[in-house]
């Protein structure tokens, strides 16, 4: 089969597609035939030798996500068969003719989406799912501020908020990455000279502050977020685009009484990330093609890899870039 390949860690030209032998299904797993895949920011590290995938992953092959149908089951598989569609995460080889994964790590794809269009869904709704629903708590009525809202994630993060009736304040740093999903932000706020946006979410909530902050950017919007919260506010970093490390101001966390929270999908056990895509496949897959709409920037044959990273270090795509095959 056809596999993306790191021959050599560090810029795009050390990606290949070889040729490797198909994997096994085992107990428990489905094996499927892979007809698309979203390239990450994730991939972009490992491809760099900087996110290596968990024990048990090839370093050198790259994929976090994948749409397409079931070729073979498992024994023991009781929730998919043979010619289903399907869609789900990994921690890593997804980029190849065919993954095998656990089924707890898959869900149908509904009548009326395309592979290509599903191929884009589930690792950043995965994630913002499990990111203002589970960990942040977002409910009704209250108001969240998203970084880097023109991303896969952000985009995401952006509807479900929306859907789960809370009001969205997007930052990004291109004017015309917000006018061009404008309409899913109910305030957006360009940060194109520096992480500087406190002020504005005060003004925008009328001296509140934001209930949850999604930060996938990190670094420098540390202390802003911080400014940002109101009393009881949650931040979930998600992110560390911008930087690993920022000042923090204790007392303010303190005087606020501020719950932060780091999250990370993929080195999370088969259990709970099980747990995370059950709780996508019932609040979130109903709902794709209405409330739910992925966006994708560009698809490239899995022959232009390259480009396809380097579209997305570009910072210039607005939702997913997708590989087909």
């Amino acid at each position: 089969m056809r596999a993306v390949y790191i021959t050599e860690f560090g810029g795009p030209e050390g990606l290949e597609v070889h040729q490797i032998p198909e994997p096994s299904v085992a107990p428990g797993k489905i094996k499927v035939r892979v007809s698309h895949v979203g390239v990450n920011r994730a991939d972009i590290l490992q491809r760099r030798g900087l996110y290596p995938g968990p024990e048990g992953y090839d370093p050198h092959r790259p994929g976090l996500e994948f749409a397409g149908v079931v070729a073979e089951c498992g024994e023991g598989v009781s929730r998919f068969k043979a010619g289903d569609r399907v869609f789900g995460i990994t921690s890593g080889e997804a980029q190849a003719e065919f993954v095998v994964v656990d089924q707890r790590l898959a869900a149908g794809v509904p009548k009326g989406i395309s592979l290509e269009a599903a191929a884009a869904v589930p690792e950043a709704y995965v994630t913002a799912h499990d990111a203002l629903v589970t960990q942040a708590g977002l409910s009704k009525g209250e108001s969240v501020l998203i970084h880097a809202a023109a991303s896969g994630v952000g985009i995401a993060a952006s509807q479900i908020a929306k859907a789960r009736g809370a009001k969205v304040i997007a930052t990004s740093r291109t004017e015309e990455k917000l006018n061009e999903l404008g309409t899913i932000f109910d305030h957006a706020i360009i940060t194109e000279g520096g992480p500087v946006f406190a002020e504005r979410i005060m003004e925008l909530t009328e001296g509140r502050g934001v209930d949850v902050v999604l930060d996938l950017v990190g670094g420098a919007y540390f202390p802003e977020n911080l400014k940002s919260l109101a009393v009881k506010g949650r931040m979930i970093l998600v992110g560390l685009t911008a930087g690993r490390k920022a000042e923090f101001d204790l007392g303010l966390a303190l005087a606020k009484r501020l719950t932060i929270k780091g999250t990370v999908l993929r080195s999370r056990s088969v259990e709970e990330k099980g747990d995370a895509v059950a709780a996508f496949a019932r609040d979130v897959v109903p709902g794709l093609g209405r409330e739910f709409t992925p966006v994708i920037d560009m698809v490239f044959p899995v022959a232009s890899v390259r480009e396809a990273h380097e579209r997305v270090e570009s910072n210039k795509n607005i939702g997913k870039v997708i590989l087909s095959f």
